[in-house]
């Protein structure tokens, strides 16, 4: 019995050649009817013998294009239409947007066999791409995604492109970035002036020349500008530090594949496969010392013992990685706290003064797309910065949102959302919101993110604290309001990851957040329950001596500690590092402001204490970048599971909230550090102390699931050991996957917040937290 389908495909599904594999199918069958692209999704009409039909169903969801991710597919039998064959039709717009982007995928193996071919007539072509790969999001303008919606409808296809792309056989079957040197994009070389010097295959062989000679490029790839430099080259990865204002922050390193990636890292086999994923993200890996030819200069990654990594994504990467024959330093083309370039002009205006000659092409970009950063941890990847190869794709909640919302995020780090239905739509990254121009990316962002889908968001929610700009921003639009606490979205964000709600800890441990209470919180416990959540438990305050300027002087944390337990006579004790790094004059204003408490904050926050421990051994005083003194006390570390944890005890303090008390932790650190013991074993049981002050916390709140979250986590050895103790405790251990646990992650989380906030009528009150209270 002839019989007619109607089927509506939602999810990852253009620009992954869906089309073409359902012509295929269908055709195969013997079906007749039509598929076309929609604002929503893929809709397709089937027609034929029931069977078929059925079989066709059940081989779409088994035979789908390995890039295509179907959330759902929805079948309607409807009388036969009589359809004579089976055809693509033109794609249709809906009012309402519901079809997901794919992000900009790497150059597939076919496309680089044809690349490297000399009798093909793409042979060194630097944007060859084909259905399985090449740019996606970045050159997408709207849905749905056809060559007329993005920035290749500026090249009109030659025969050649045209014959492909039309052929339900070939591998470019409806590619919509389809090009060939006949009739795509061009790449040209420039000198700082913008002065043409060499162009297509030329400009490549150029441009290698230039590397080996120890100059610096800025390259136009497929999200924006890449700073290259040889990393082997002391001289001209110093010469780049000290132009990009970037004094010891490391860089990540482009590597011509994996072989010689072996040779300067170790490579573990989940790292290779990340290595070499579509997604082809930044991954960080463990440094080999004895690394010989290859070696990269030390003043990459200064101090640090593992290395950012990454293999060519795209096809001008591999031109010029195959050229030069071995790694380069492969940096955002911005200055410290900008957004990267896109476009031609402004990259020679901004980078003129930091690049010695400019890679360009004349393919437009519409977005920024930076490289994601990826880490193994616990056997699983690690998201630290969500971008390339991951955004937009949407996170999906166990729970819809009830109407359209957006959410802002936080000031550093800074992503934002727009969520509807289940679909949490997760910007890609945009950085710390520290200059004009980073503001302008974030309001740049917000429109194009919500325009994209055509949602007009009827809440905005925001972080509490008042002088973000992302809350200010948020506070001028004629909508709803809502703010999230900043340690709770970093919770509600790990929940959303996780995709799991109700009864829980939620541990949120970071730098600084402006907490309910005004003061500087920043190691958290909140207890977590279906419609409330409460702050439970605490590190013990200690006074942050000048605010936010303690986050560029561990030692200003170290004072702020020691205060704590030596008082006025902490001045004298010129035996401790911290004291010895002020001078004179600032000792006797430090000590005023202490004794007087003026220019100080109270702040519980874990990211300082980790300074002040750095600062207390000796480690650093002043950091070059967020995070140096963390990380440094993170890499000096032994064995945490060999050492026996400092005393660290849980007692009840104001309105029975826990107070971990650090003190005699301290204590033991100075008697550690008269005794002569050694940095790396100070480190490593400051890690454990962490650890169990998290599982005595777990104890006391007693409740089986543990969410572990904050931009604390991103050190490896203390997710692992709190990880490891937590489950040899019996409780249930969650942390980040998809999302960052750093503020990356915070517009994820204060989506979710709101969504909470809609479905219970939200109340800060805590049932629990008043139970454990009484109890204590």
């Amino acid at each position: 019995m002839i019989r007619r389908s109607h089927i509506v495909i939602r999810g990852a599904v253009q620009g992954v050649g869906f089309r073409p594999f359902i012509y295929r199918l269908a055709a195969s069958l013997g079906l007749t009817g039509w598929v076309l692209n929609s604002s929503r999704g893929v809709y397709i009409e089937a027609e034929g013998e029931e069977n078929s039909l059925t079989e066709f169903l059940i081989r779409i969801g088994k035979e789908k294009p390995a890039l295509a991710s179907i959330q759902s597919c929805e079948a309607v039998s409807l009388d036969p239409a009589g359809y004579s064959k089976f055809e693509i039709r033109a794609s249709e717009a809906d009012d309402e947007p519901q079809a997901l982007i794919l992000p900009d995928i790497a150059v597939c193996p076919d496309c680089l066999r044809e690349m490297t071919d000399p009798a093909d007539r793409r042979f060194g072509y630097p944007f060859i791409n084909c259905t399985n790969c090449g740019p996606r999001f970045s050159i997408i303008e709207r849905l749905p995604y056809d060559r007329a919606s993005t920035t290749m409808r500026h090249f009109p296809m030659c025969d050649a492109c045209r014959k492909e792309y039309e052929d339900p056989a070939d591998r470019r079957f409806h590619a919509e970035p389809i090009a060939c040197p006949d009739c795509g994009p061009e790449i040209s070389l420039a000198d700082g002036s913008g002065k043409q010097i060499a162009a297509a295959a030329d400009a490549i062989v150029s441009v290698c020349d230039l590397l080996r000679a120890g100059k610096i490029v800025a390259v136009k790839g497929v999200g924006g500008f890449h700073l290259l430099a040889d990393a082997g080259n002391r001289e001209a990865v110093q010469r780049l530090r000290v132009r990009k204002h970037r004094e010891e922050k490391p860089f990540a390193v482009l590597f011509p594949g994996i072989g010689q990636v072996r040779e300067v890292c170790d490579v573990q086999p989940l790292e290779e496969r990340i290595l070499l994923s579509p997604e082809s993200p930044i991954v960080l890996l463990t440094r080999r010392w004895d690394a010989g030819m290859l070696a990269v200069a030390e003043d990459v990654a200064p101090g640090n013992p593992a290395l950012g990594v990454l293999l060519p994504s795209n096809p001008l990467h591999h031109l010029i990685t195959r050229g030069i024959g071995r790694p380069v330093v492969a940096t955002s083309g911005n200055l410290s706290d900008e957004p990267i370039c896109i476009d031609n002009g402004e990259a020679l205006r901004r980078l003129n003064g930091i690049a010695d000659y400019f890679l360009l092409h004349d393919r437009p970009i519409r977005r920024h797309v930076d490289d994601s950063i990826v880490r193994i941890v616990l056997g699983r990847e690690y998201i630290l910065r969500r971008a390339r190869g991951y955004a937009p794709l949407p996170i999906r909640l166990n729970v819809p949102a009830g109407k359209t919302i957006l959410a802002v995020g936080a000031h550093l780090k800074n992503t934002v959302a727009v969520a509807a239905g289940e679909n949490v739509f997760l910007s890609q990254h945009i950085g710390d919101l520290e200059s004009n121009q980073a503001f302008d990316a974030f309001t740049a962002v917000i429109t194009d993110l919500a325009g994209m889908y055509r949602l007009s968001p009827g809440t905005v929610v925001m972080d509490r604290h008042p002088d973000y700009l992302s809350t200010k921003y948020a506070l001028e639009m004629p909508v709803q309001h809502e703010t999230v606490q900043h340690h709770y979205a970093h919770v509600a964000a790990c929940m959303a990851d996780n995709r799991i709600d109700g009864r829980l800890l939620g541990i949120s441990w970071d730098g600084s957040g402006y907490g309910t209470d005004g003061t500087v919180w920043g190691g958290e416990f909140f207890a977590v329950e279906d419609d409330s959540w409460r702050r439970i438990a605490s590190l013990r305050p200690f006074p942050l001596l000048g605010g936010d300027q303690a986050a560029k002087e561990p030692r200003r944390s170290a004072l702020g500690v020691l205060s704590e337990l030596l008082g006025d006579s902490l001045f004298e004790r010129t035996d401790l590092a911290p004291v010895r790094a002020c001078t004179g004059e600032e000792r006797r204003n430090f000590a005023v402001l202490l004794k007087e408490k003026r220019h100080t904050i109270p702040c519980s926050s874990a990211g300082r204490l980790f300074d002040a421990v750095a600062s207390l051994t000796g480690l650093r005083q002043f950091t070059k970048y967020e995070g140096q003194a963390a990380m440094e006390l993170e890499f000096s570390a032994g064995d945490p599971a060999a050492e026996v944890p400092y005393r660290c005890p849980i007692s009840p303090g104001a309105d029975g909230l826990l107070i971990v008390d650090w003190r005699e932790m301290v204590n033991g650190i100075l008697a550690d550090l008269s005794a002569g013991i050694s940095t790396g074993r100070i480190s490593a049981r400051f890690h454990a102390t962490l650890a169990d002050s998290i599982v005595a916390v777990a104890r006391a709140v007693g409740l089986e699931r543990v969410v572990l979250t904050g931009g604390c986590f991103q050190n490896r050895r203390l997710l692992e050991q709190s990880v490891h103790r937590l489950r040899e405790e019996k409780f249930q251990p969650y942390w980040h996957q998809r999302v960052p646990p750093n503020d990356g992650g915070i517009a994820l989380g204060q989506v979710y917040a709101a969504v909470r906030m809609q479905r219970s009528g939200f109340t800060p009150e805590n049932t629990l937290a008043q139970a454990v209270r009484s109890s204590i």
